[in-house]
């Protein structure tokens, strides 16, 4: 870990009925990263798979699987892997870096950012995209720079996962791990573990580890987060800190969360959530997954930068989806620094097109009073309108496919216009 990055990046959120509205689940995330680092939003279609075929993650090639899911991803734009994301079934996975006793090595492996693309492109249910991180974490490992940047930035990982009737929180440390089940209610993961003694899933050798190491001495209740890392569980709620504070939130508004009450939590500028500074929220998302299965999920992205100036724009998986090509960032194949030895002794512009149009309005809108109001009512306003339109979707239980194959690019272009 890099002196002075200590934990401060990202929160994950979800909630489940009775505590959001309208029997659906609602999940949300902001991935703080880098100020500098470009956040693309991509899709893959669902695919088939010659066997014994390998699959080049971001450091390391593992075995591919005969059939992947469609995906749509948000991610930094130098790596294979994905912040945050969702999967055609309606699974949705989002990542945190987390520290505790043991030692991060800078070993490279699968990052958990790696974990999260390959839990969503070989799952069709939260609970076996937890069974695939797991598999994979104990076959490859975790590790390697999450940073782009000769200096080494390393961490292991927590994950919340959610479908449309349940979630999990699955947290790490080196190959050991626990995971809670989530069925009612709120749950937020930040920077720290936070399984504490409900567990329903572990490693195997979960507890004789930790005995081994002497932070547990078998006899008293088994904790994780105490035991794995230096937190003082009976006060994670009540303590100062994003945990705490995205905890509250999600209380604040128990019974009546919909993707717009979400996404005002991840504008939130006090608490921390909506970070700014050298680590900024780079890019945010909101999922709206409804019980019934004939309604589709509908899930929110922004592809820039701070989430109180941009738009969250709705994607729907349909078949033959457009190619998002304003949001996605440019390729350097063989070339990109990322896969030279020794990496990242440069650094390309990755900026997309929405993002560099972003750019320069955020700048307007943050210096310029007129204009700069106008413009973010009029994204204000778009996101309204289409939240609108796919509340009307969720309602009515029509949905256009023709029409939902461009509703994100759409968007794009319609936000485009406004800063143009």
């Amino acid at each position: 870990m890099l002196p002075g990055l200590l934990p401060r990046s990202c929160d994950t959120f979800v909630a489940l009925p009775p505590a959001a509205a309208g029997g659906r689940v609602v999940f949300g995330k902001n991935s703080d990263r880098p100020a500098d680092e470009v956040q693309e939003v991509v899709h893959f279609p669902a695919a088939a798979h010659p066997p014994g075929a390998a699959l080049e993650c971001t450091y390391i090639t593992i075995e591919q699987v005969e059939k992947t899911c469609a995906v749509v991803l948000s991610r930094p734009a130098w790596l294979w892997g994905a912040e945050m994301g969702a999967n055609e079934y309606g699974v949705c996975i989002g990542n945190e870096a987390v520290w505790g006793r043991e030692e991060v090595g800078d070993v490279e492996a699968l990052l958990g950012m790696d974990l999260v693309r390959l839990g969503l492109e070989r799952a069709d249910t939260a609970e076996k995209a937890l069974t695939v991180i797991v598999d994979l974490l104990e076959k490859y490992g975790q590790g390697g720079n999450c940073m782009e940047s000769h200096m080494a930035f390393t961490y292991y990982n927590s994950f919340l996962i959610a479908d449309r009737k349940e979630a999990w929180v699955l947290e790490t440390s080196g190959k050991y791990w626990a995971a809670e089940k989530v069925e009612g209610g709120v749950r937020n993961i930040s920077n720290q573990l936070s399984v504490t003694t409900k567990i329903d899933r572990e490693h195997p050798g979960l507890r004789e580890y930790a005995k081994s190491k002497g932070w547990w001495d078998g006899e008293k209740e088994f904790d994780f987060a105490a035991t794995y890392s230096y937190v003082n569980t009976a006060r994670m709620t009540t303590s100062r800190g994003r945990y705490c504070e995205g905890y509250k939130l999600l209380n604040k508004h128990k019974g009546s969360i919909t993707s717009e009450i979400m996404m005002g939590i991840l504008r939130d500028k006090d608490s921390g959530i909506n970070m700014e500074g050298g680590f900024m929220t780079t890019g945010s998302m909101v999922s709206v997954l409804p019980q019934q299965p004939n309604l589709p999920c509908i899930h929110f992205f922004t592809g820039t930068p701070d989430p109180a100036r941009s738009v969250f724009k709705p994607f729907i998986f349909v078949p033959n989806v457009t190619q998002l090509l304003k949001t996605s960032s440019p390729t350097f194949g063989q070339d990109d620094p990322v896969k030279k030895q020794p990496r990242f002794q440069t650094k390309p512009d990755r900026r997309h097109e929405l993002y560099k149009k972003h750019e320069s309005a955020a700048v307007v809108m943050e210096t310029t009073e007129g204009k700069g109001k106008e413009m973010l009512k009029d994204i204000q306003e778009l996101e309204k309108q289409k939240i609108n339109e796919m509340e009307s979707i969720l309602q009515n239980g029509c949905l256009d496919t023709s029409q939902a194959v461009n509703l994100f690019s759409q968007c794009v272009e319609e936000e485009l216009k406004i800063y143009s």
